[in-house]
């Protein structure tokens, strides 16, 4: 199992989605594996971070950050299903235009380096009206435009196929993208309401980089041919494994204050290390080994919180997990708060019991829906797989039918974590328990999603689903797939039904009545037996002192333009 690896999304590696200030000295009891001796938090609410926030006049001009990467980044079309990997997001919204900003409490609002405003214009049909500030440019100098609009409704809509796309929630209910009074304004209508609109074109991609399917899928593989942020690539050396950006000298808004930031691939177990080596200035501190290790280290301070990321076992779609009754039995065998205890060991923060794929327990709107399938019940295993033609052999051997025994593998990032690799082999012996052999194949990290999970090349898998907020976000996740297009459900598993109340959900503009189709859709997803969700992963990080306007932004998006060191 690899919980340190986020399939999607906005957070930076592993280590920079987190969500509000955490007390590490105000504990309760609770939590943790036998002899866990770190007493446990109350994972914070929603509304606020935790980043040494100090204004620009307090910050240092120039100098470096440095931050661990996880993987090397190959597709960096945010748009394109292998462009999805949370650090590629997240570093295409300082590349690229993000036109909304989301501050703690998770309310969007326009970037006024690119937008002047955005809003409803009309409800029948609903209209939206972005005007564009005249100062944005690309870095082929041309400005920015409804062309850009355009060009991403059309590659993102789902209605050319050549288009490798991730999802087309929200962009394949547009009917139309029109240039408004003027060339610096962009009408957007759609055929259908759409609450999360100001979600989309996040970030904007330009025309001229996907004007072709060709260019859209292959364009930026290993590139980025335009740009228009206030940080550009200054460096990307693939046999380093060393990414750096530094400040872009066209651009129009505030300039940052650093001179260089840096992204070092590295594997999870690595990270610790080079923190106290003085290599990294941010370092997760989520397992027992790496907390226990960095808490007390030299200018370091620990911030913690609980952000919108999730750890879950997700079930491939092939071979004997075809059968839906079998992944009924995967799940019902598990006893996930055994393996969560595991998973918490040593950390200060309580882990909680995830019973919900599209909320998080700290969101209004949680409830958790997974019934009988996310109840540990071996009895109940058995009989699923005694339906599915499984016939039980003699203890501590696999199941068999037609001659061929229950044999599953679980795809495993050799970069995982300790606790991470305990709890699998945890998972191992429950499984065997009901008579299911899983073994356990560790692929190489920069291998995990580009060969094995982005292609559906597992029995059994896991990584994180990091910061899916709005929570429109999550129909990509779960969707019955097109043709060869997954979109992000990897898993290769859904249902028309599923499909219909997610968009429905996401449609309505009455938050009370997405919730409950929200919450319909994920009890038939618990059903589906798609994915086994484990445990809401709070944020755990080592600091480096003196770093100011960064750490745990919780809903609140990252800026690099303020990140810093303290004067």
């Amino acid at each position: 199992m690899d919980a340190s690896s986020p399939a999607r999304r906005l957070t930076r590696a592993a280590t920079l989605a987190a969500a509000v200030a955490l007390a590490l000295t105000a504990c309760s009891s609770g939590g943790g594996a036998a002899g866990d001796s770190v007493a446990k938090s109350e994972p914070p609410g929603q509304g606020s971070s935790d980043t040494n926030p100090k204004p620009l006049d307090q910050i240092k001009d120039g100098g470096e950050v440095r931050y661990p990467l996880y993987q090397w980044i190959t597709q960096w079309n945010p748009f394109q299903v292998d462009g999805r990997y949370g650090d590629a997001v997240e570093i295409m919204r300082v590349l690229e235009p993000d036109l909304f900003k989301v501050d703690a409490s998770g309310t969007f609002r326009p970037a006024a380096d690119y937008l002047l405003d955005a809003e409803v214009t009309s409800t029948s049909p609903q209209v939206i009206t972005y005007r564009l500030n005249p100062k944005a440019k690309w870095s082929d100098g041309k400005p920015l435009s409804y062309l850009d609009f355009k060009a991403d409704w059309q590659a993102t809509n789902g209605k050319d196929q050549a288009y490798n796309i991730a999802d087309s929630s929200g962009y394949e209910l547009i009917s139309a993208v029109e240039q408004g009074a003027g060339p610096g304004e962009v009408k957007v209508t759609f055929s259908e309401p759409y609450a999360d609109w100001q979600n989309l074109f996040r970030p904007l991609i330009p025309a001229a980089g996907i004007a072709t399917p060709d260019d859209f899928n292959k364009g930026w593989v290993e590139k980025v041919p335009v740009t228009a942020g206030p940080f550009t690539i200054g460096t990307a050396d693939k046999t380093a494994q060393t990414l750096t950006l530094v400040p872009d000298p066209n651009w129009w808004g505030t300039k940052p204050k650093l001179d260089k930031v840096t992204y070092r691939v590295m594997s999870q177990s690595a990270v610790t290390q080079a923190f106290l080596n003085n290599e990294i200035d941010l370092a997760t501190a989520g397992t027992a080994t790496a907390y226990g290790q960095l808490k007390d280290a030299k200018d370091a301070v620990i911030r913690a919180a609980s952000p919108w990321d999730e750890v879950h076992l997700s079930f491939g779609s092939g071979g004997a997990v075809a059968d839906q009754k079998v992944r009924q039995a995967l799940g019902r065998a598990l006893d996930r708060q055994s393996l969560i205890k595991i998973a918490n060991n040593g950390v200060p923060v309580e882990f909680k019991l995830l019973g919900n794929h599209i909320f998080m327990p700290n969101q209004a709107g949680y409830q958790d829906n997974s019934g009988d399938w996310g109840k540990f019940d071996l009895a109940a295993a058995k009989q699923l797989l005694d339906e599915a033609g499984w016939k039980e052999a003699a203890a501590g051997q696999p199941r068999t039918k037609d001659g061929q025994p229950l044999e599953l593998h679980w795809i495993f990032n050799d970069g995982a974590a300790q606790a991470q690799v305990d709890l699998a082999t945890a998972a191992q012996s429950m499984w065997l328990a009901a008579g299911v052999k899983v073994d356990i194949d560790k692929v190489a990290s920069n291998d995990f999603f580009a060969k094995y999970v982005n292609q559906g090349k597992f029995d059994i898998a896991s990584w994180r689903n990091t910061d899916s907020f709005p929570l429109s976000t999550s129909l990509s996740n779960f969707r019955l797939p097109q043709g060869d297009n997954v979109f992000g459900n990897y898993s290769k598993i859904g249902s028309p039904e599923v499909d219909a109340l997610l968009k429905k959900a996401a449609g309505s503009v009455d938050p009370a009545e997405a919730a409950k189709l929200y919450n319909q859709a994920d009890a038939k997803i618990w059903e589906l037996g798609h994915t086994v969700e484990l445990y809401q992963r709070p944020t755990v990080l080592a600091v480096r002192k003196g770093l100011a306007n960064d750490g745990a932004f919780g809903l609140a998006s990252s800026d690099l333009t303020k990140t810093g060191w303290e004067k």
